[in-house]
């Protein structure tokens, strides 16, 4: 074969493989609402980045009629390139060859990819798109998935790990994703599920549908096994590239630094006045957004609020970005910048259980410390909570196991951690909010907070009962009482001149301290105890 010979074979056998499984196909899978998974790629990365890995790897199983479908790169898009400049490694699975399914060679270009991001220290983006296991492919598609299994757990707190769910993803196919740090969904289109609508109804005689098995509604709101939701693919892929920018490339780096607006207007100046003459109000609003917290936040502990609400102020404007925004509502988990420094935000949020941990919350928690710890991201903690949920429900599903999952998270954390106490801190949930004793760094309170094992009618009714019972007019005595129990216990002065509050500070000043804290734990340093590794009670 002469060199035109050789240049025109190559070029032929590249663009057989562009077009996957054919445009028959491409065709179905746009009328689905569906993208390709190069056209994902292409929308994912930076513009003329990508750089395709074993892209002429086939399947070399013959039997039922398989050669018949043999396509170059066996249904899944591997390879790596950029966002943001930094460096990313891709493996985008094909529906239009073999459905997606995974077989030897199919898994052989993933675990490859896998070594690579490793061995690179960079993220890795896995997009499923699969009918499952490869049945004509037997033991082999399942020896596949064990290691993927292997790979994705020896890089788990080494390299952020992206799952992305863009359609059908079944079996034990599931447990890549799972093993992940974040499981991205799209409304409508994303499947997750261990067994389909047929053998649920063999197994247990039930009647349901794909979308209330294992639909990304499912898994956002119950299930609690996918932490973002989108409505279309463009959206969701854009928010892979909105999560990178709050996290490093691996573990032995700190996160990029995005400077807030006011440090961008004052390079930008012309930028600047244009931007408060279409806002006016913008311009008072940067001077101090915590002055708005008294107004937020009500002194009666009874009353809800949005926390949210209370991270919008302390935090850059308009960066706090959600984890798990429908599941566990109770407690707000995410990532904001402040003064441009990645930082996670934990808070209860009072108008969701009036801000208890229930178990599922208590999940929702632990591991989103365990993230930011492995990462290298700074943990703030937002206070107000009044208790671990109580009730059967709560003690059959496991709080006591699942609670303390929080307690061995804050304890583990080695990053800065500090914690404001807005308003309710009571008992163990006190306790397992970060509390000082139990590794903060540095404890705030607001001047409103209540720190104590429980609160004043709860107290009053255990502690002086008799005293009340005896009483010529009870309910005065009870008053009298609350009164006496709140003035000695119920403010965050006893805490402070124990040392358990480093600082009572005002509302209006919980950015400059909280900042001032960040910058100076920024080079904190705990050598680890030599062991093994733990044993979190999950």
């Amino acid at each position: 074969m002469n060199w035109n010979e050789a240049i025109n074979d190559l070029e032929e056998r590249r663009g057989r493989a562009l077009l996957g499984g054919g445009q028959l196909k491409i065709d179905k899978q746009h009328q689905q609402g569906k993208l390709t998974a190069r056209e994902r790629i292409e929308i994912l990365l930076d513009k003329g980045t990508f750089v395709e890995v074993d892209g002429f790897v086939e399947s070399r199983i013959d039997d039922f009629d398989l050669d018949k479908k043999r396509v170059a790169g066996d249904g899944v898009v591997t390879g790596y390139g950029e966002i943001d400049g930094r460096l990313v490694f891709v493996a985008s699975e094909d529906f239009t060859v073999i459905g997606g399914t995974l077989g030897e060679y199919h898994s052989f270009k993933i675990t490859r990819l896998q070594d690579m991001a490793m061995q690179m220290k960079a993220p890795l983006i896995c997009i499923n798109d699969s009918g499952g296991a490869r049945i004509e492919e037997g033991i082999s598609s399942l020896s596949g998935y064990s290691g993927m299994f292997l790979r994705h757990t020896k890089a788990s707190g080494v390299i952020p790990q992206i799952a992305v769910i863009l359609g059908p993803c079944s079996g034990g196919a599931c447990y890549a994703p799972a093993i992940c740090d974040f499981i991205f969904m799209v409304k409508d289109t994303s499947k997750m599920f261990i067994t389909g609508p047929n053998v649920v109804k063999t197994v247990i005689n039930e009647e349901v549908s794909v979308e209330e098995l294992g639909g990304a509604k499912v898994h956002a709101t119950k299930s609690g096994v996918s932490h973002f939701t989108y409505d279309t693919e463009n959206e969701c892929l854009m928010g892979v590239r909105k999560l990178l920018t709050y996290l490093p490339s691996n573990c032995e780096e700190k996160a990029p630094v995005i400077p807030p607006i006011e440090e961008r207007s004052k390079q930008f100046p012309r930028i600047s006045k244009l931007l408060f003459k279409m806002n006016p109000a913008k311009k008072e609003q940067v001077k101090n957004p915590c002055e708005r917290l008294t107004s937020i936040v009500p002194d009666n502990s009874r009353l809800a609020y949005d926390v949210k609400e209370v991270i919008g102020c302390i935090a850059d404007e308009g960066t706090f970005f959600e984890v798990q925004k429908e599941f566990a509502a109770n407690a707000v988990v995410g990532w904001a910048r402040m003064n441009g420094q990645s930082v996670g935000f934990v808070a209860n949020q009072p108008g969701q259980m009036c801000g208890s941990l229930d178990y599922h919350a208590s999940d929702k928690v632990a591991r989103f410390i365990r993230f930011c710890d492995c990462f290298n991201i700074p943990l703030v903690t937002l206070v107000d909570v009044p208790a671990f949920l109580p009730g059967t429900a709560q003690e059959h599903n496991g709080i006591i196991r699942h609670g303390a999952k929080v307690l061995y998270a804050y304890s583990e954390a080695t990053v800065p951690k500090i914690t404001l106490i807005m308003r309710k801190a009571y008992g163990g949930a006190y306790i397992a909010m970060n509390s000082k004793e139990m590794g903060a760094d540095m404890v705030f309170a607001w001047p409103i907070a209540e720190i104590a094992v429980m609160g004043a009618d709860g107290a009053v009714n255990i502690a002086f009962k008799r005293k009340i019972k005896a009483a010529a007019d009870p309910e005065a005595m009870r008053a009298q009482c609350k009164k006496e129990y709140e003035d000695r216990f119920l403010n965050p002065y006893v805490a402070a001149s124990r040392g358990y509050v480093n600082e009572v500070i005002k509302p209006e000043e919980t950015r400059d301290r909280i900042l001032k804290a960040l910058s100076a734990l920024k080079n904190k340093k705990i050598e680890p105890i030599y062991k093994k590794h733990g044993n979190i009670p999950l």
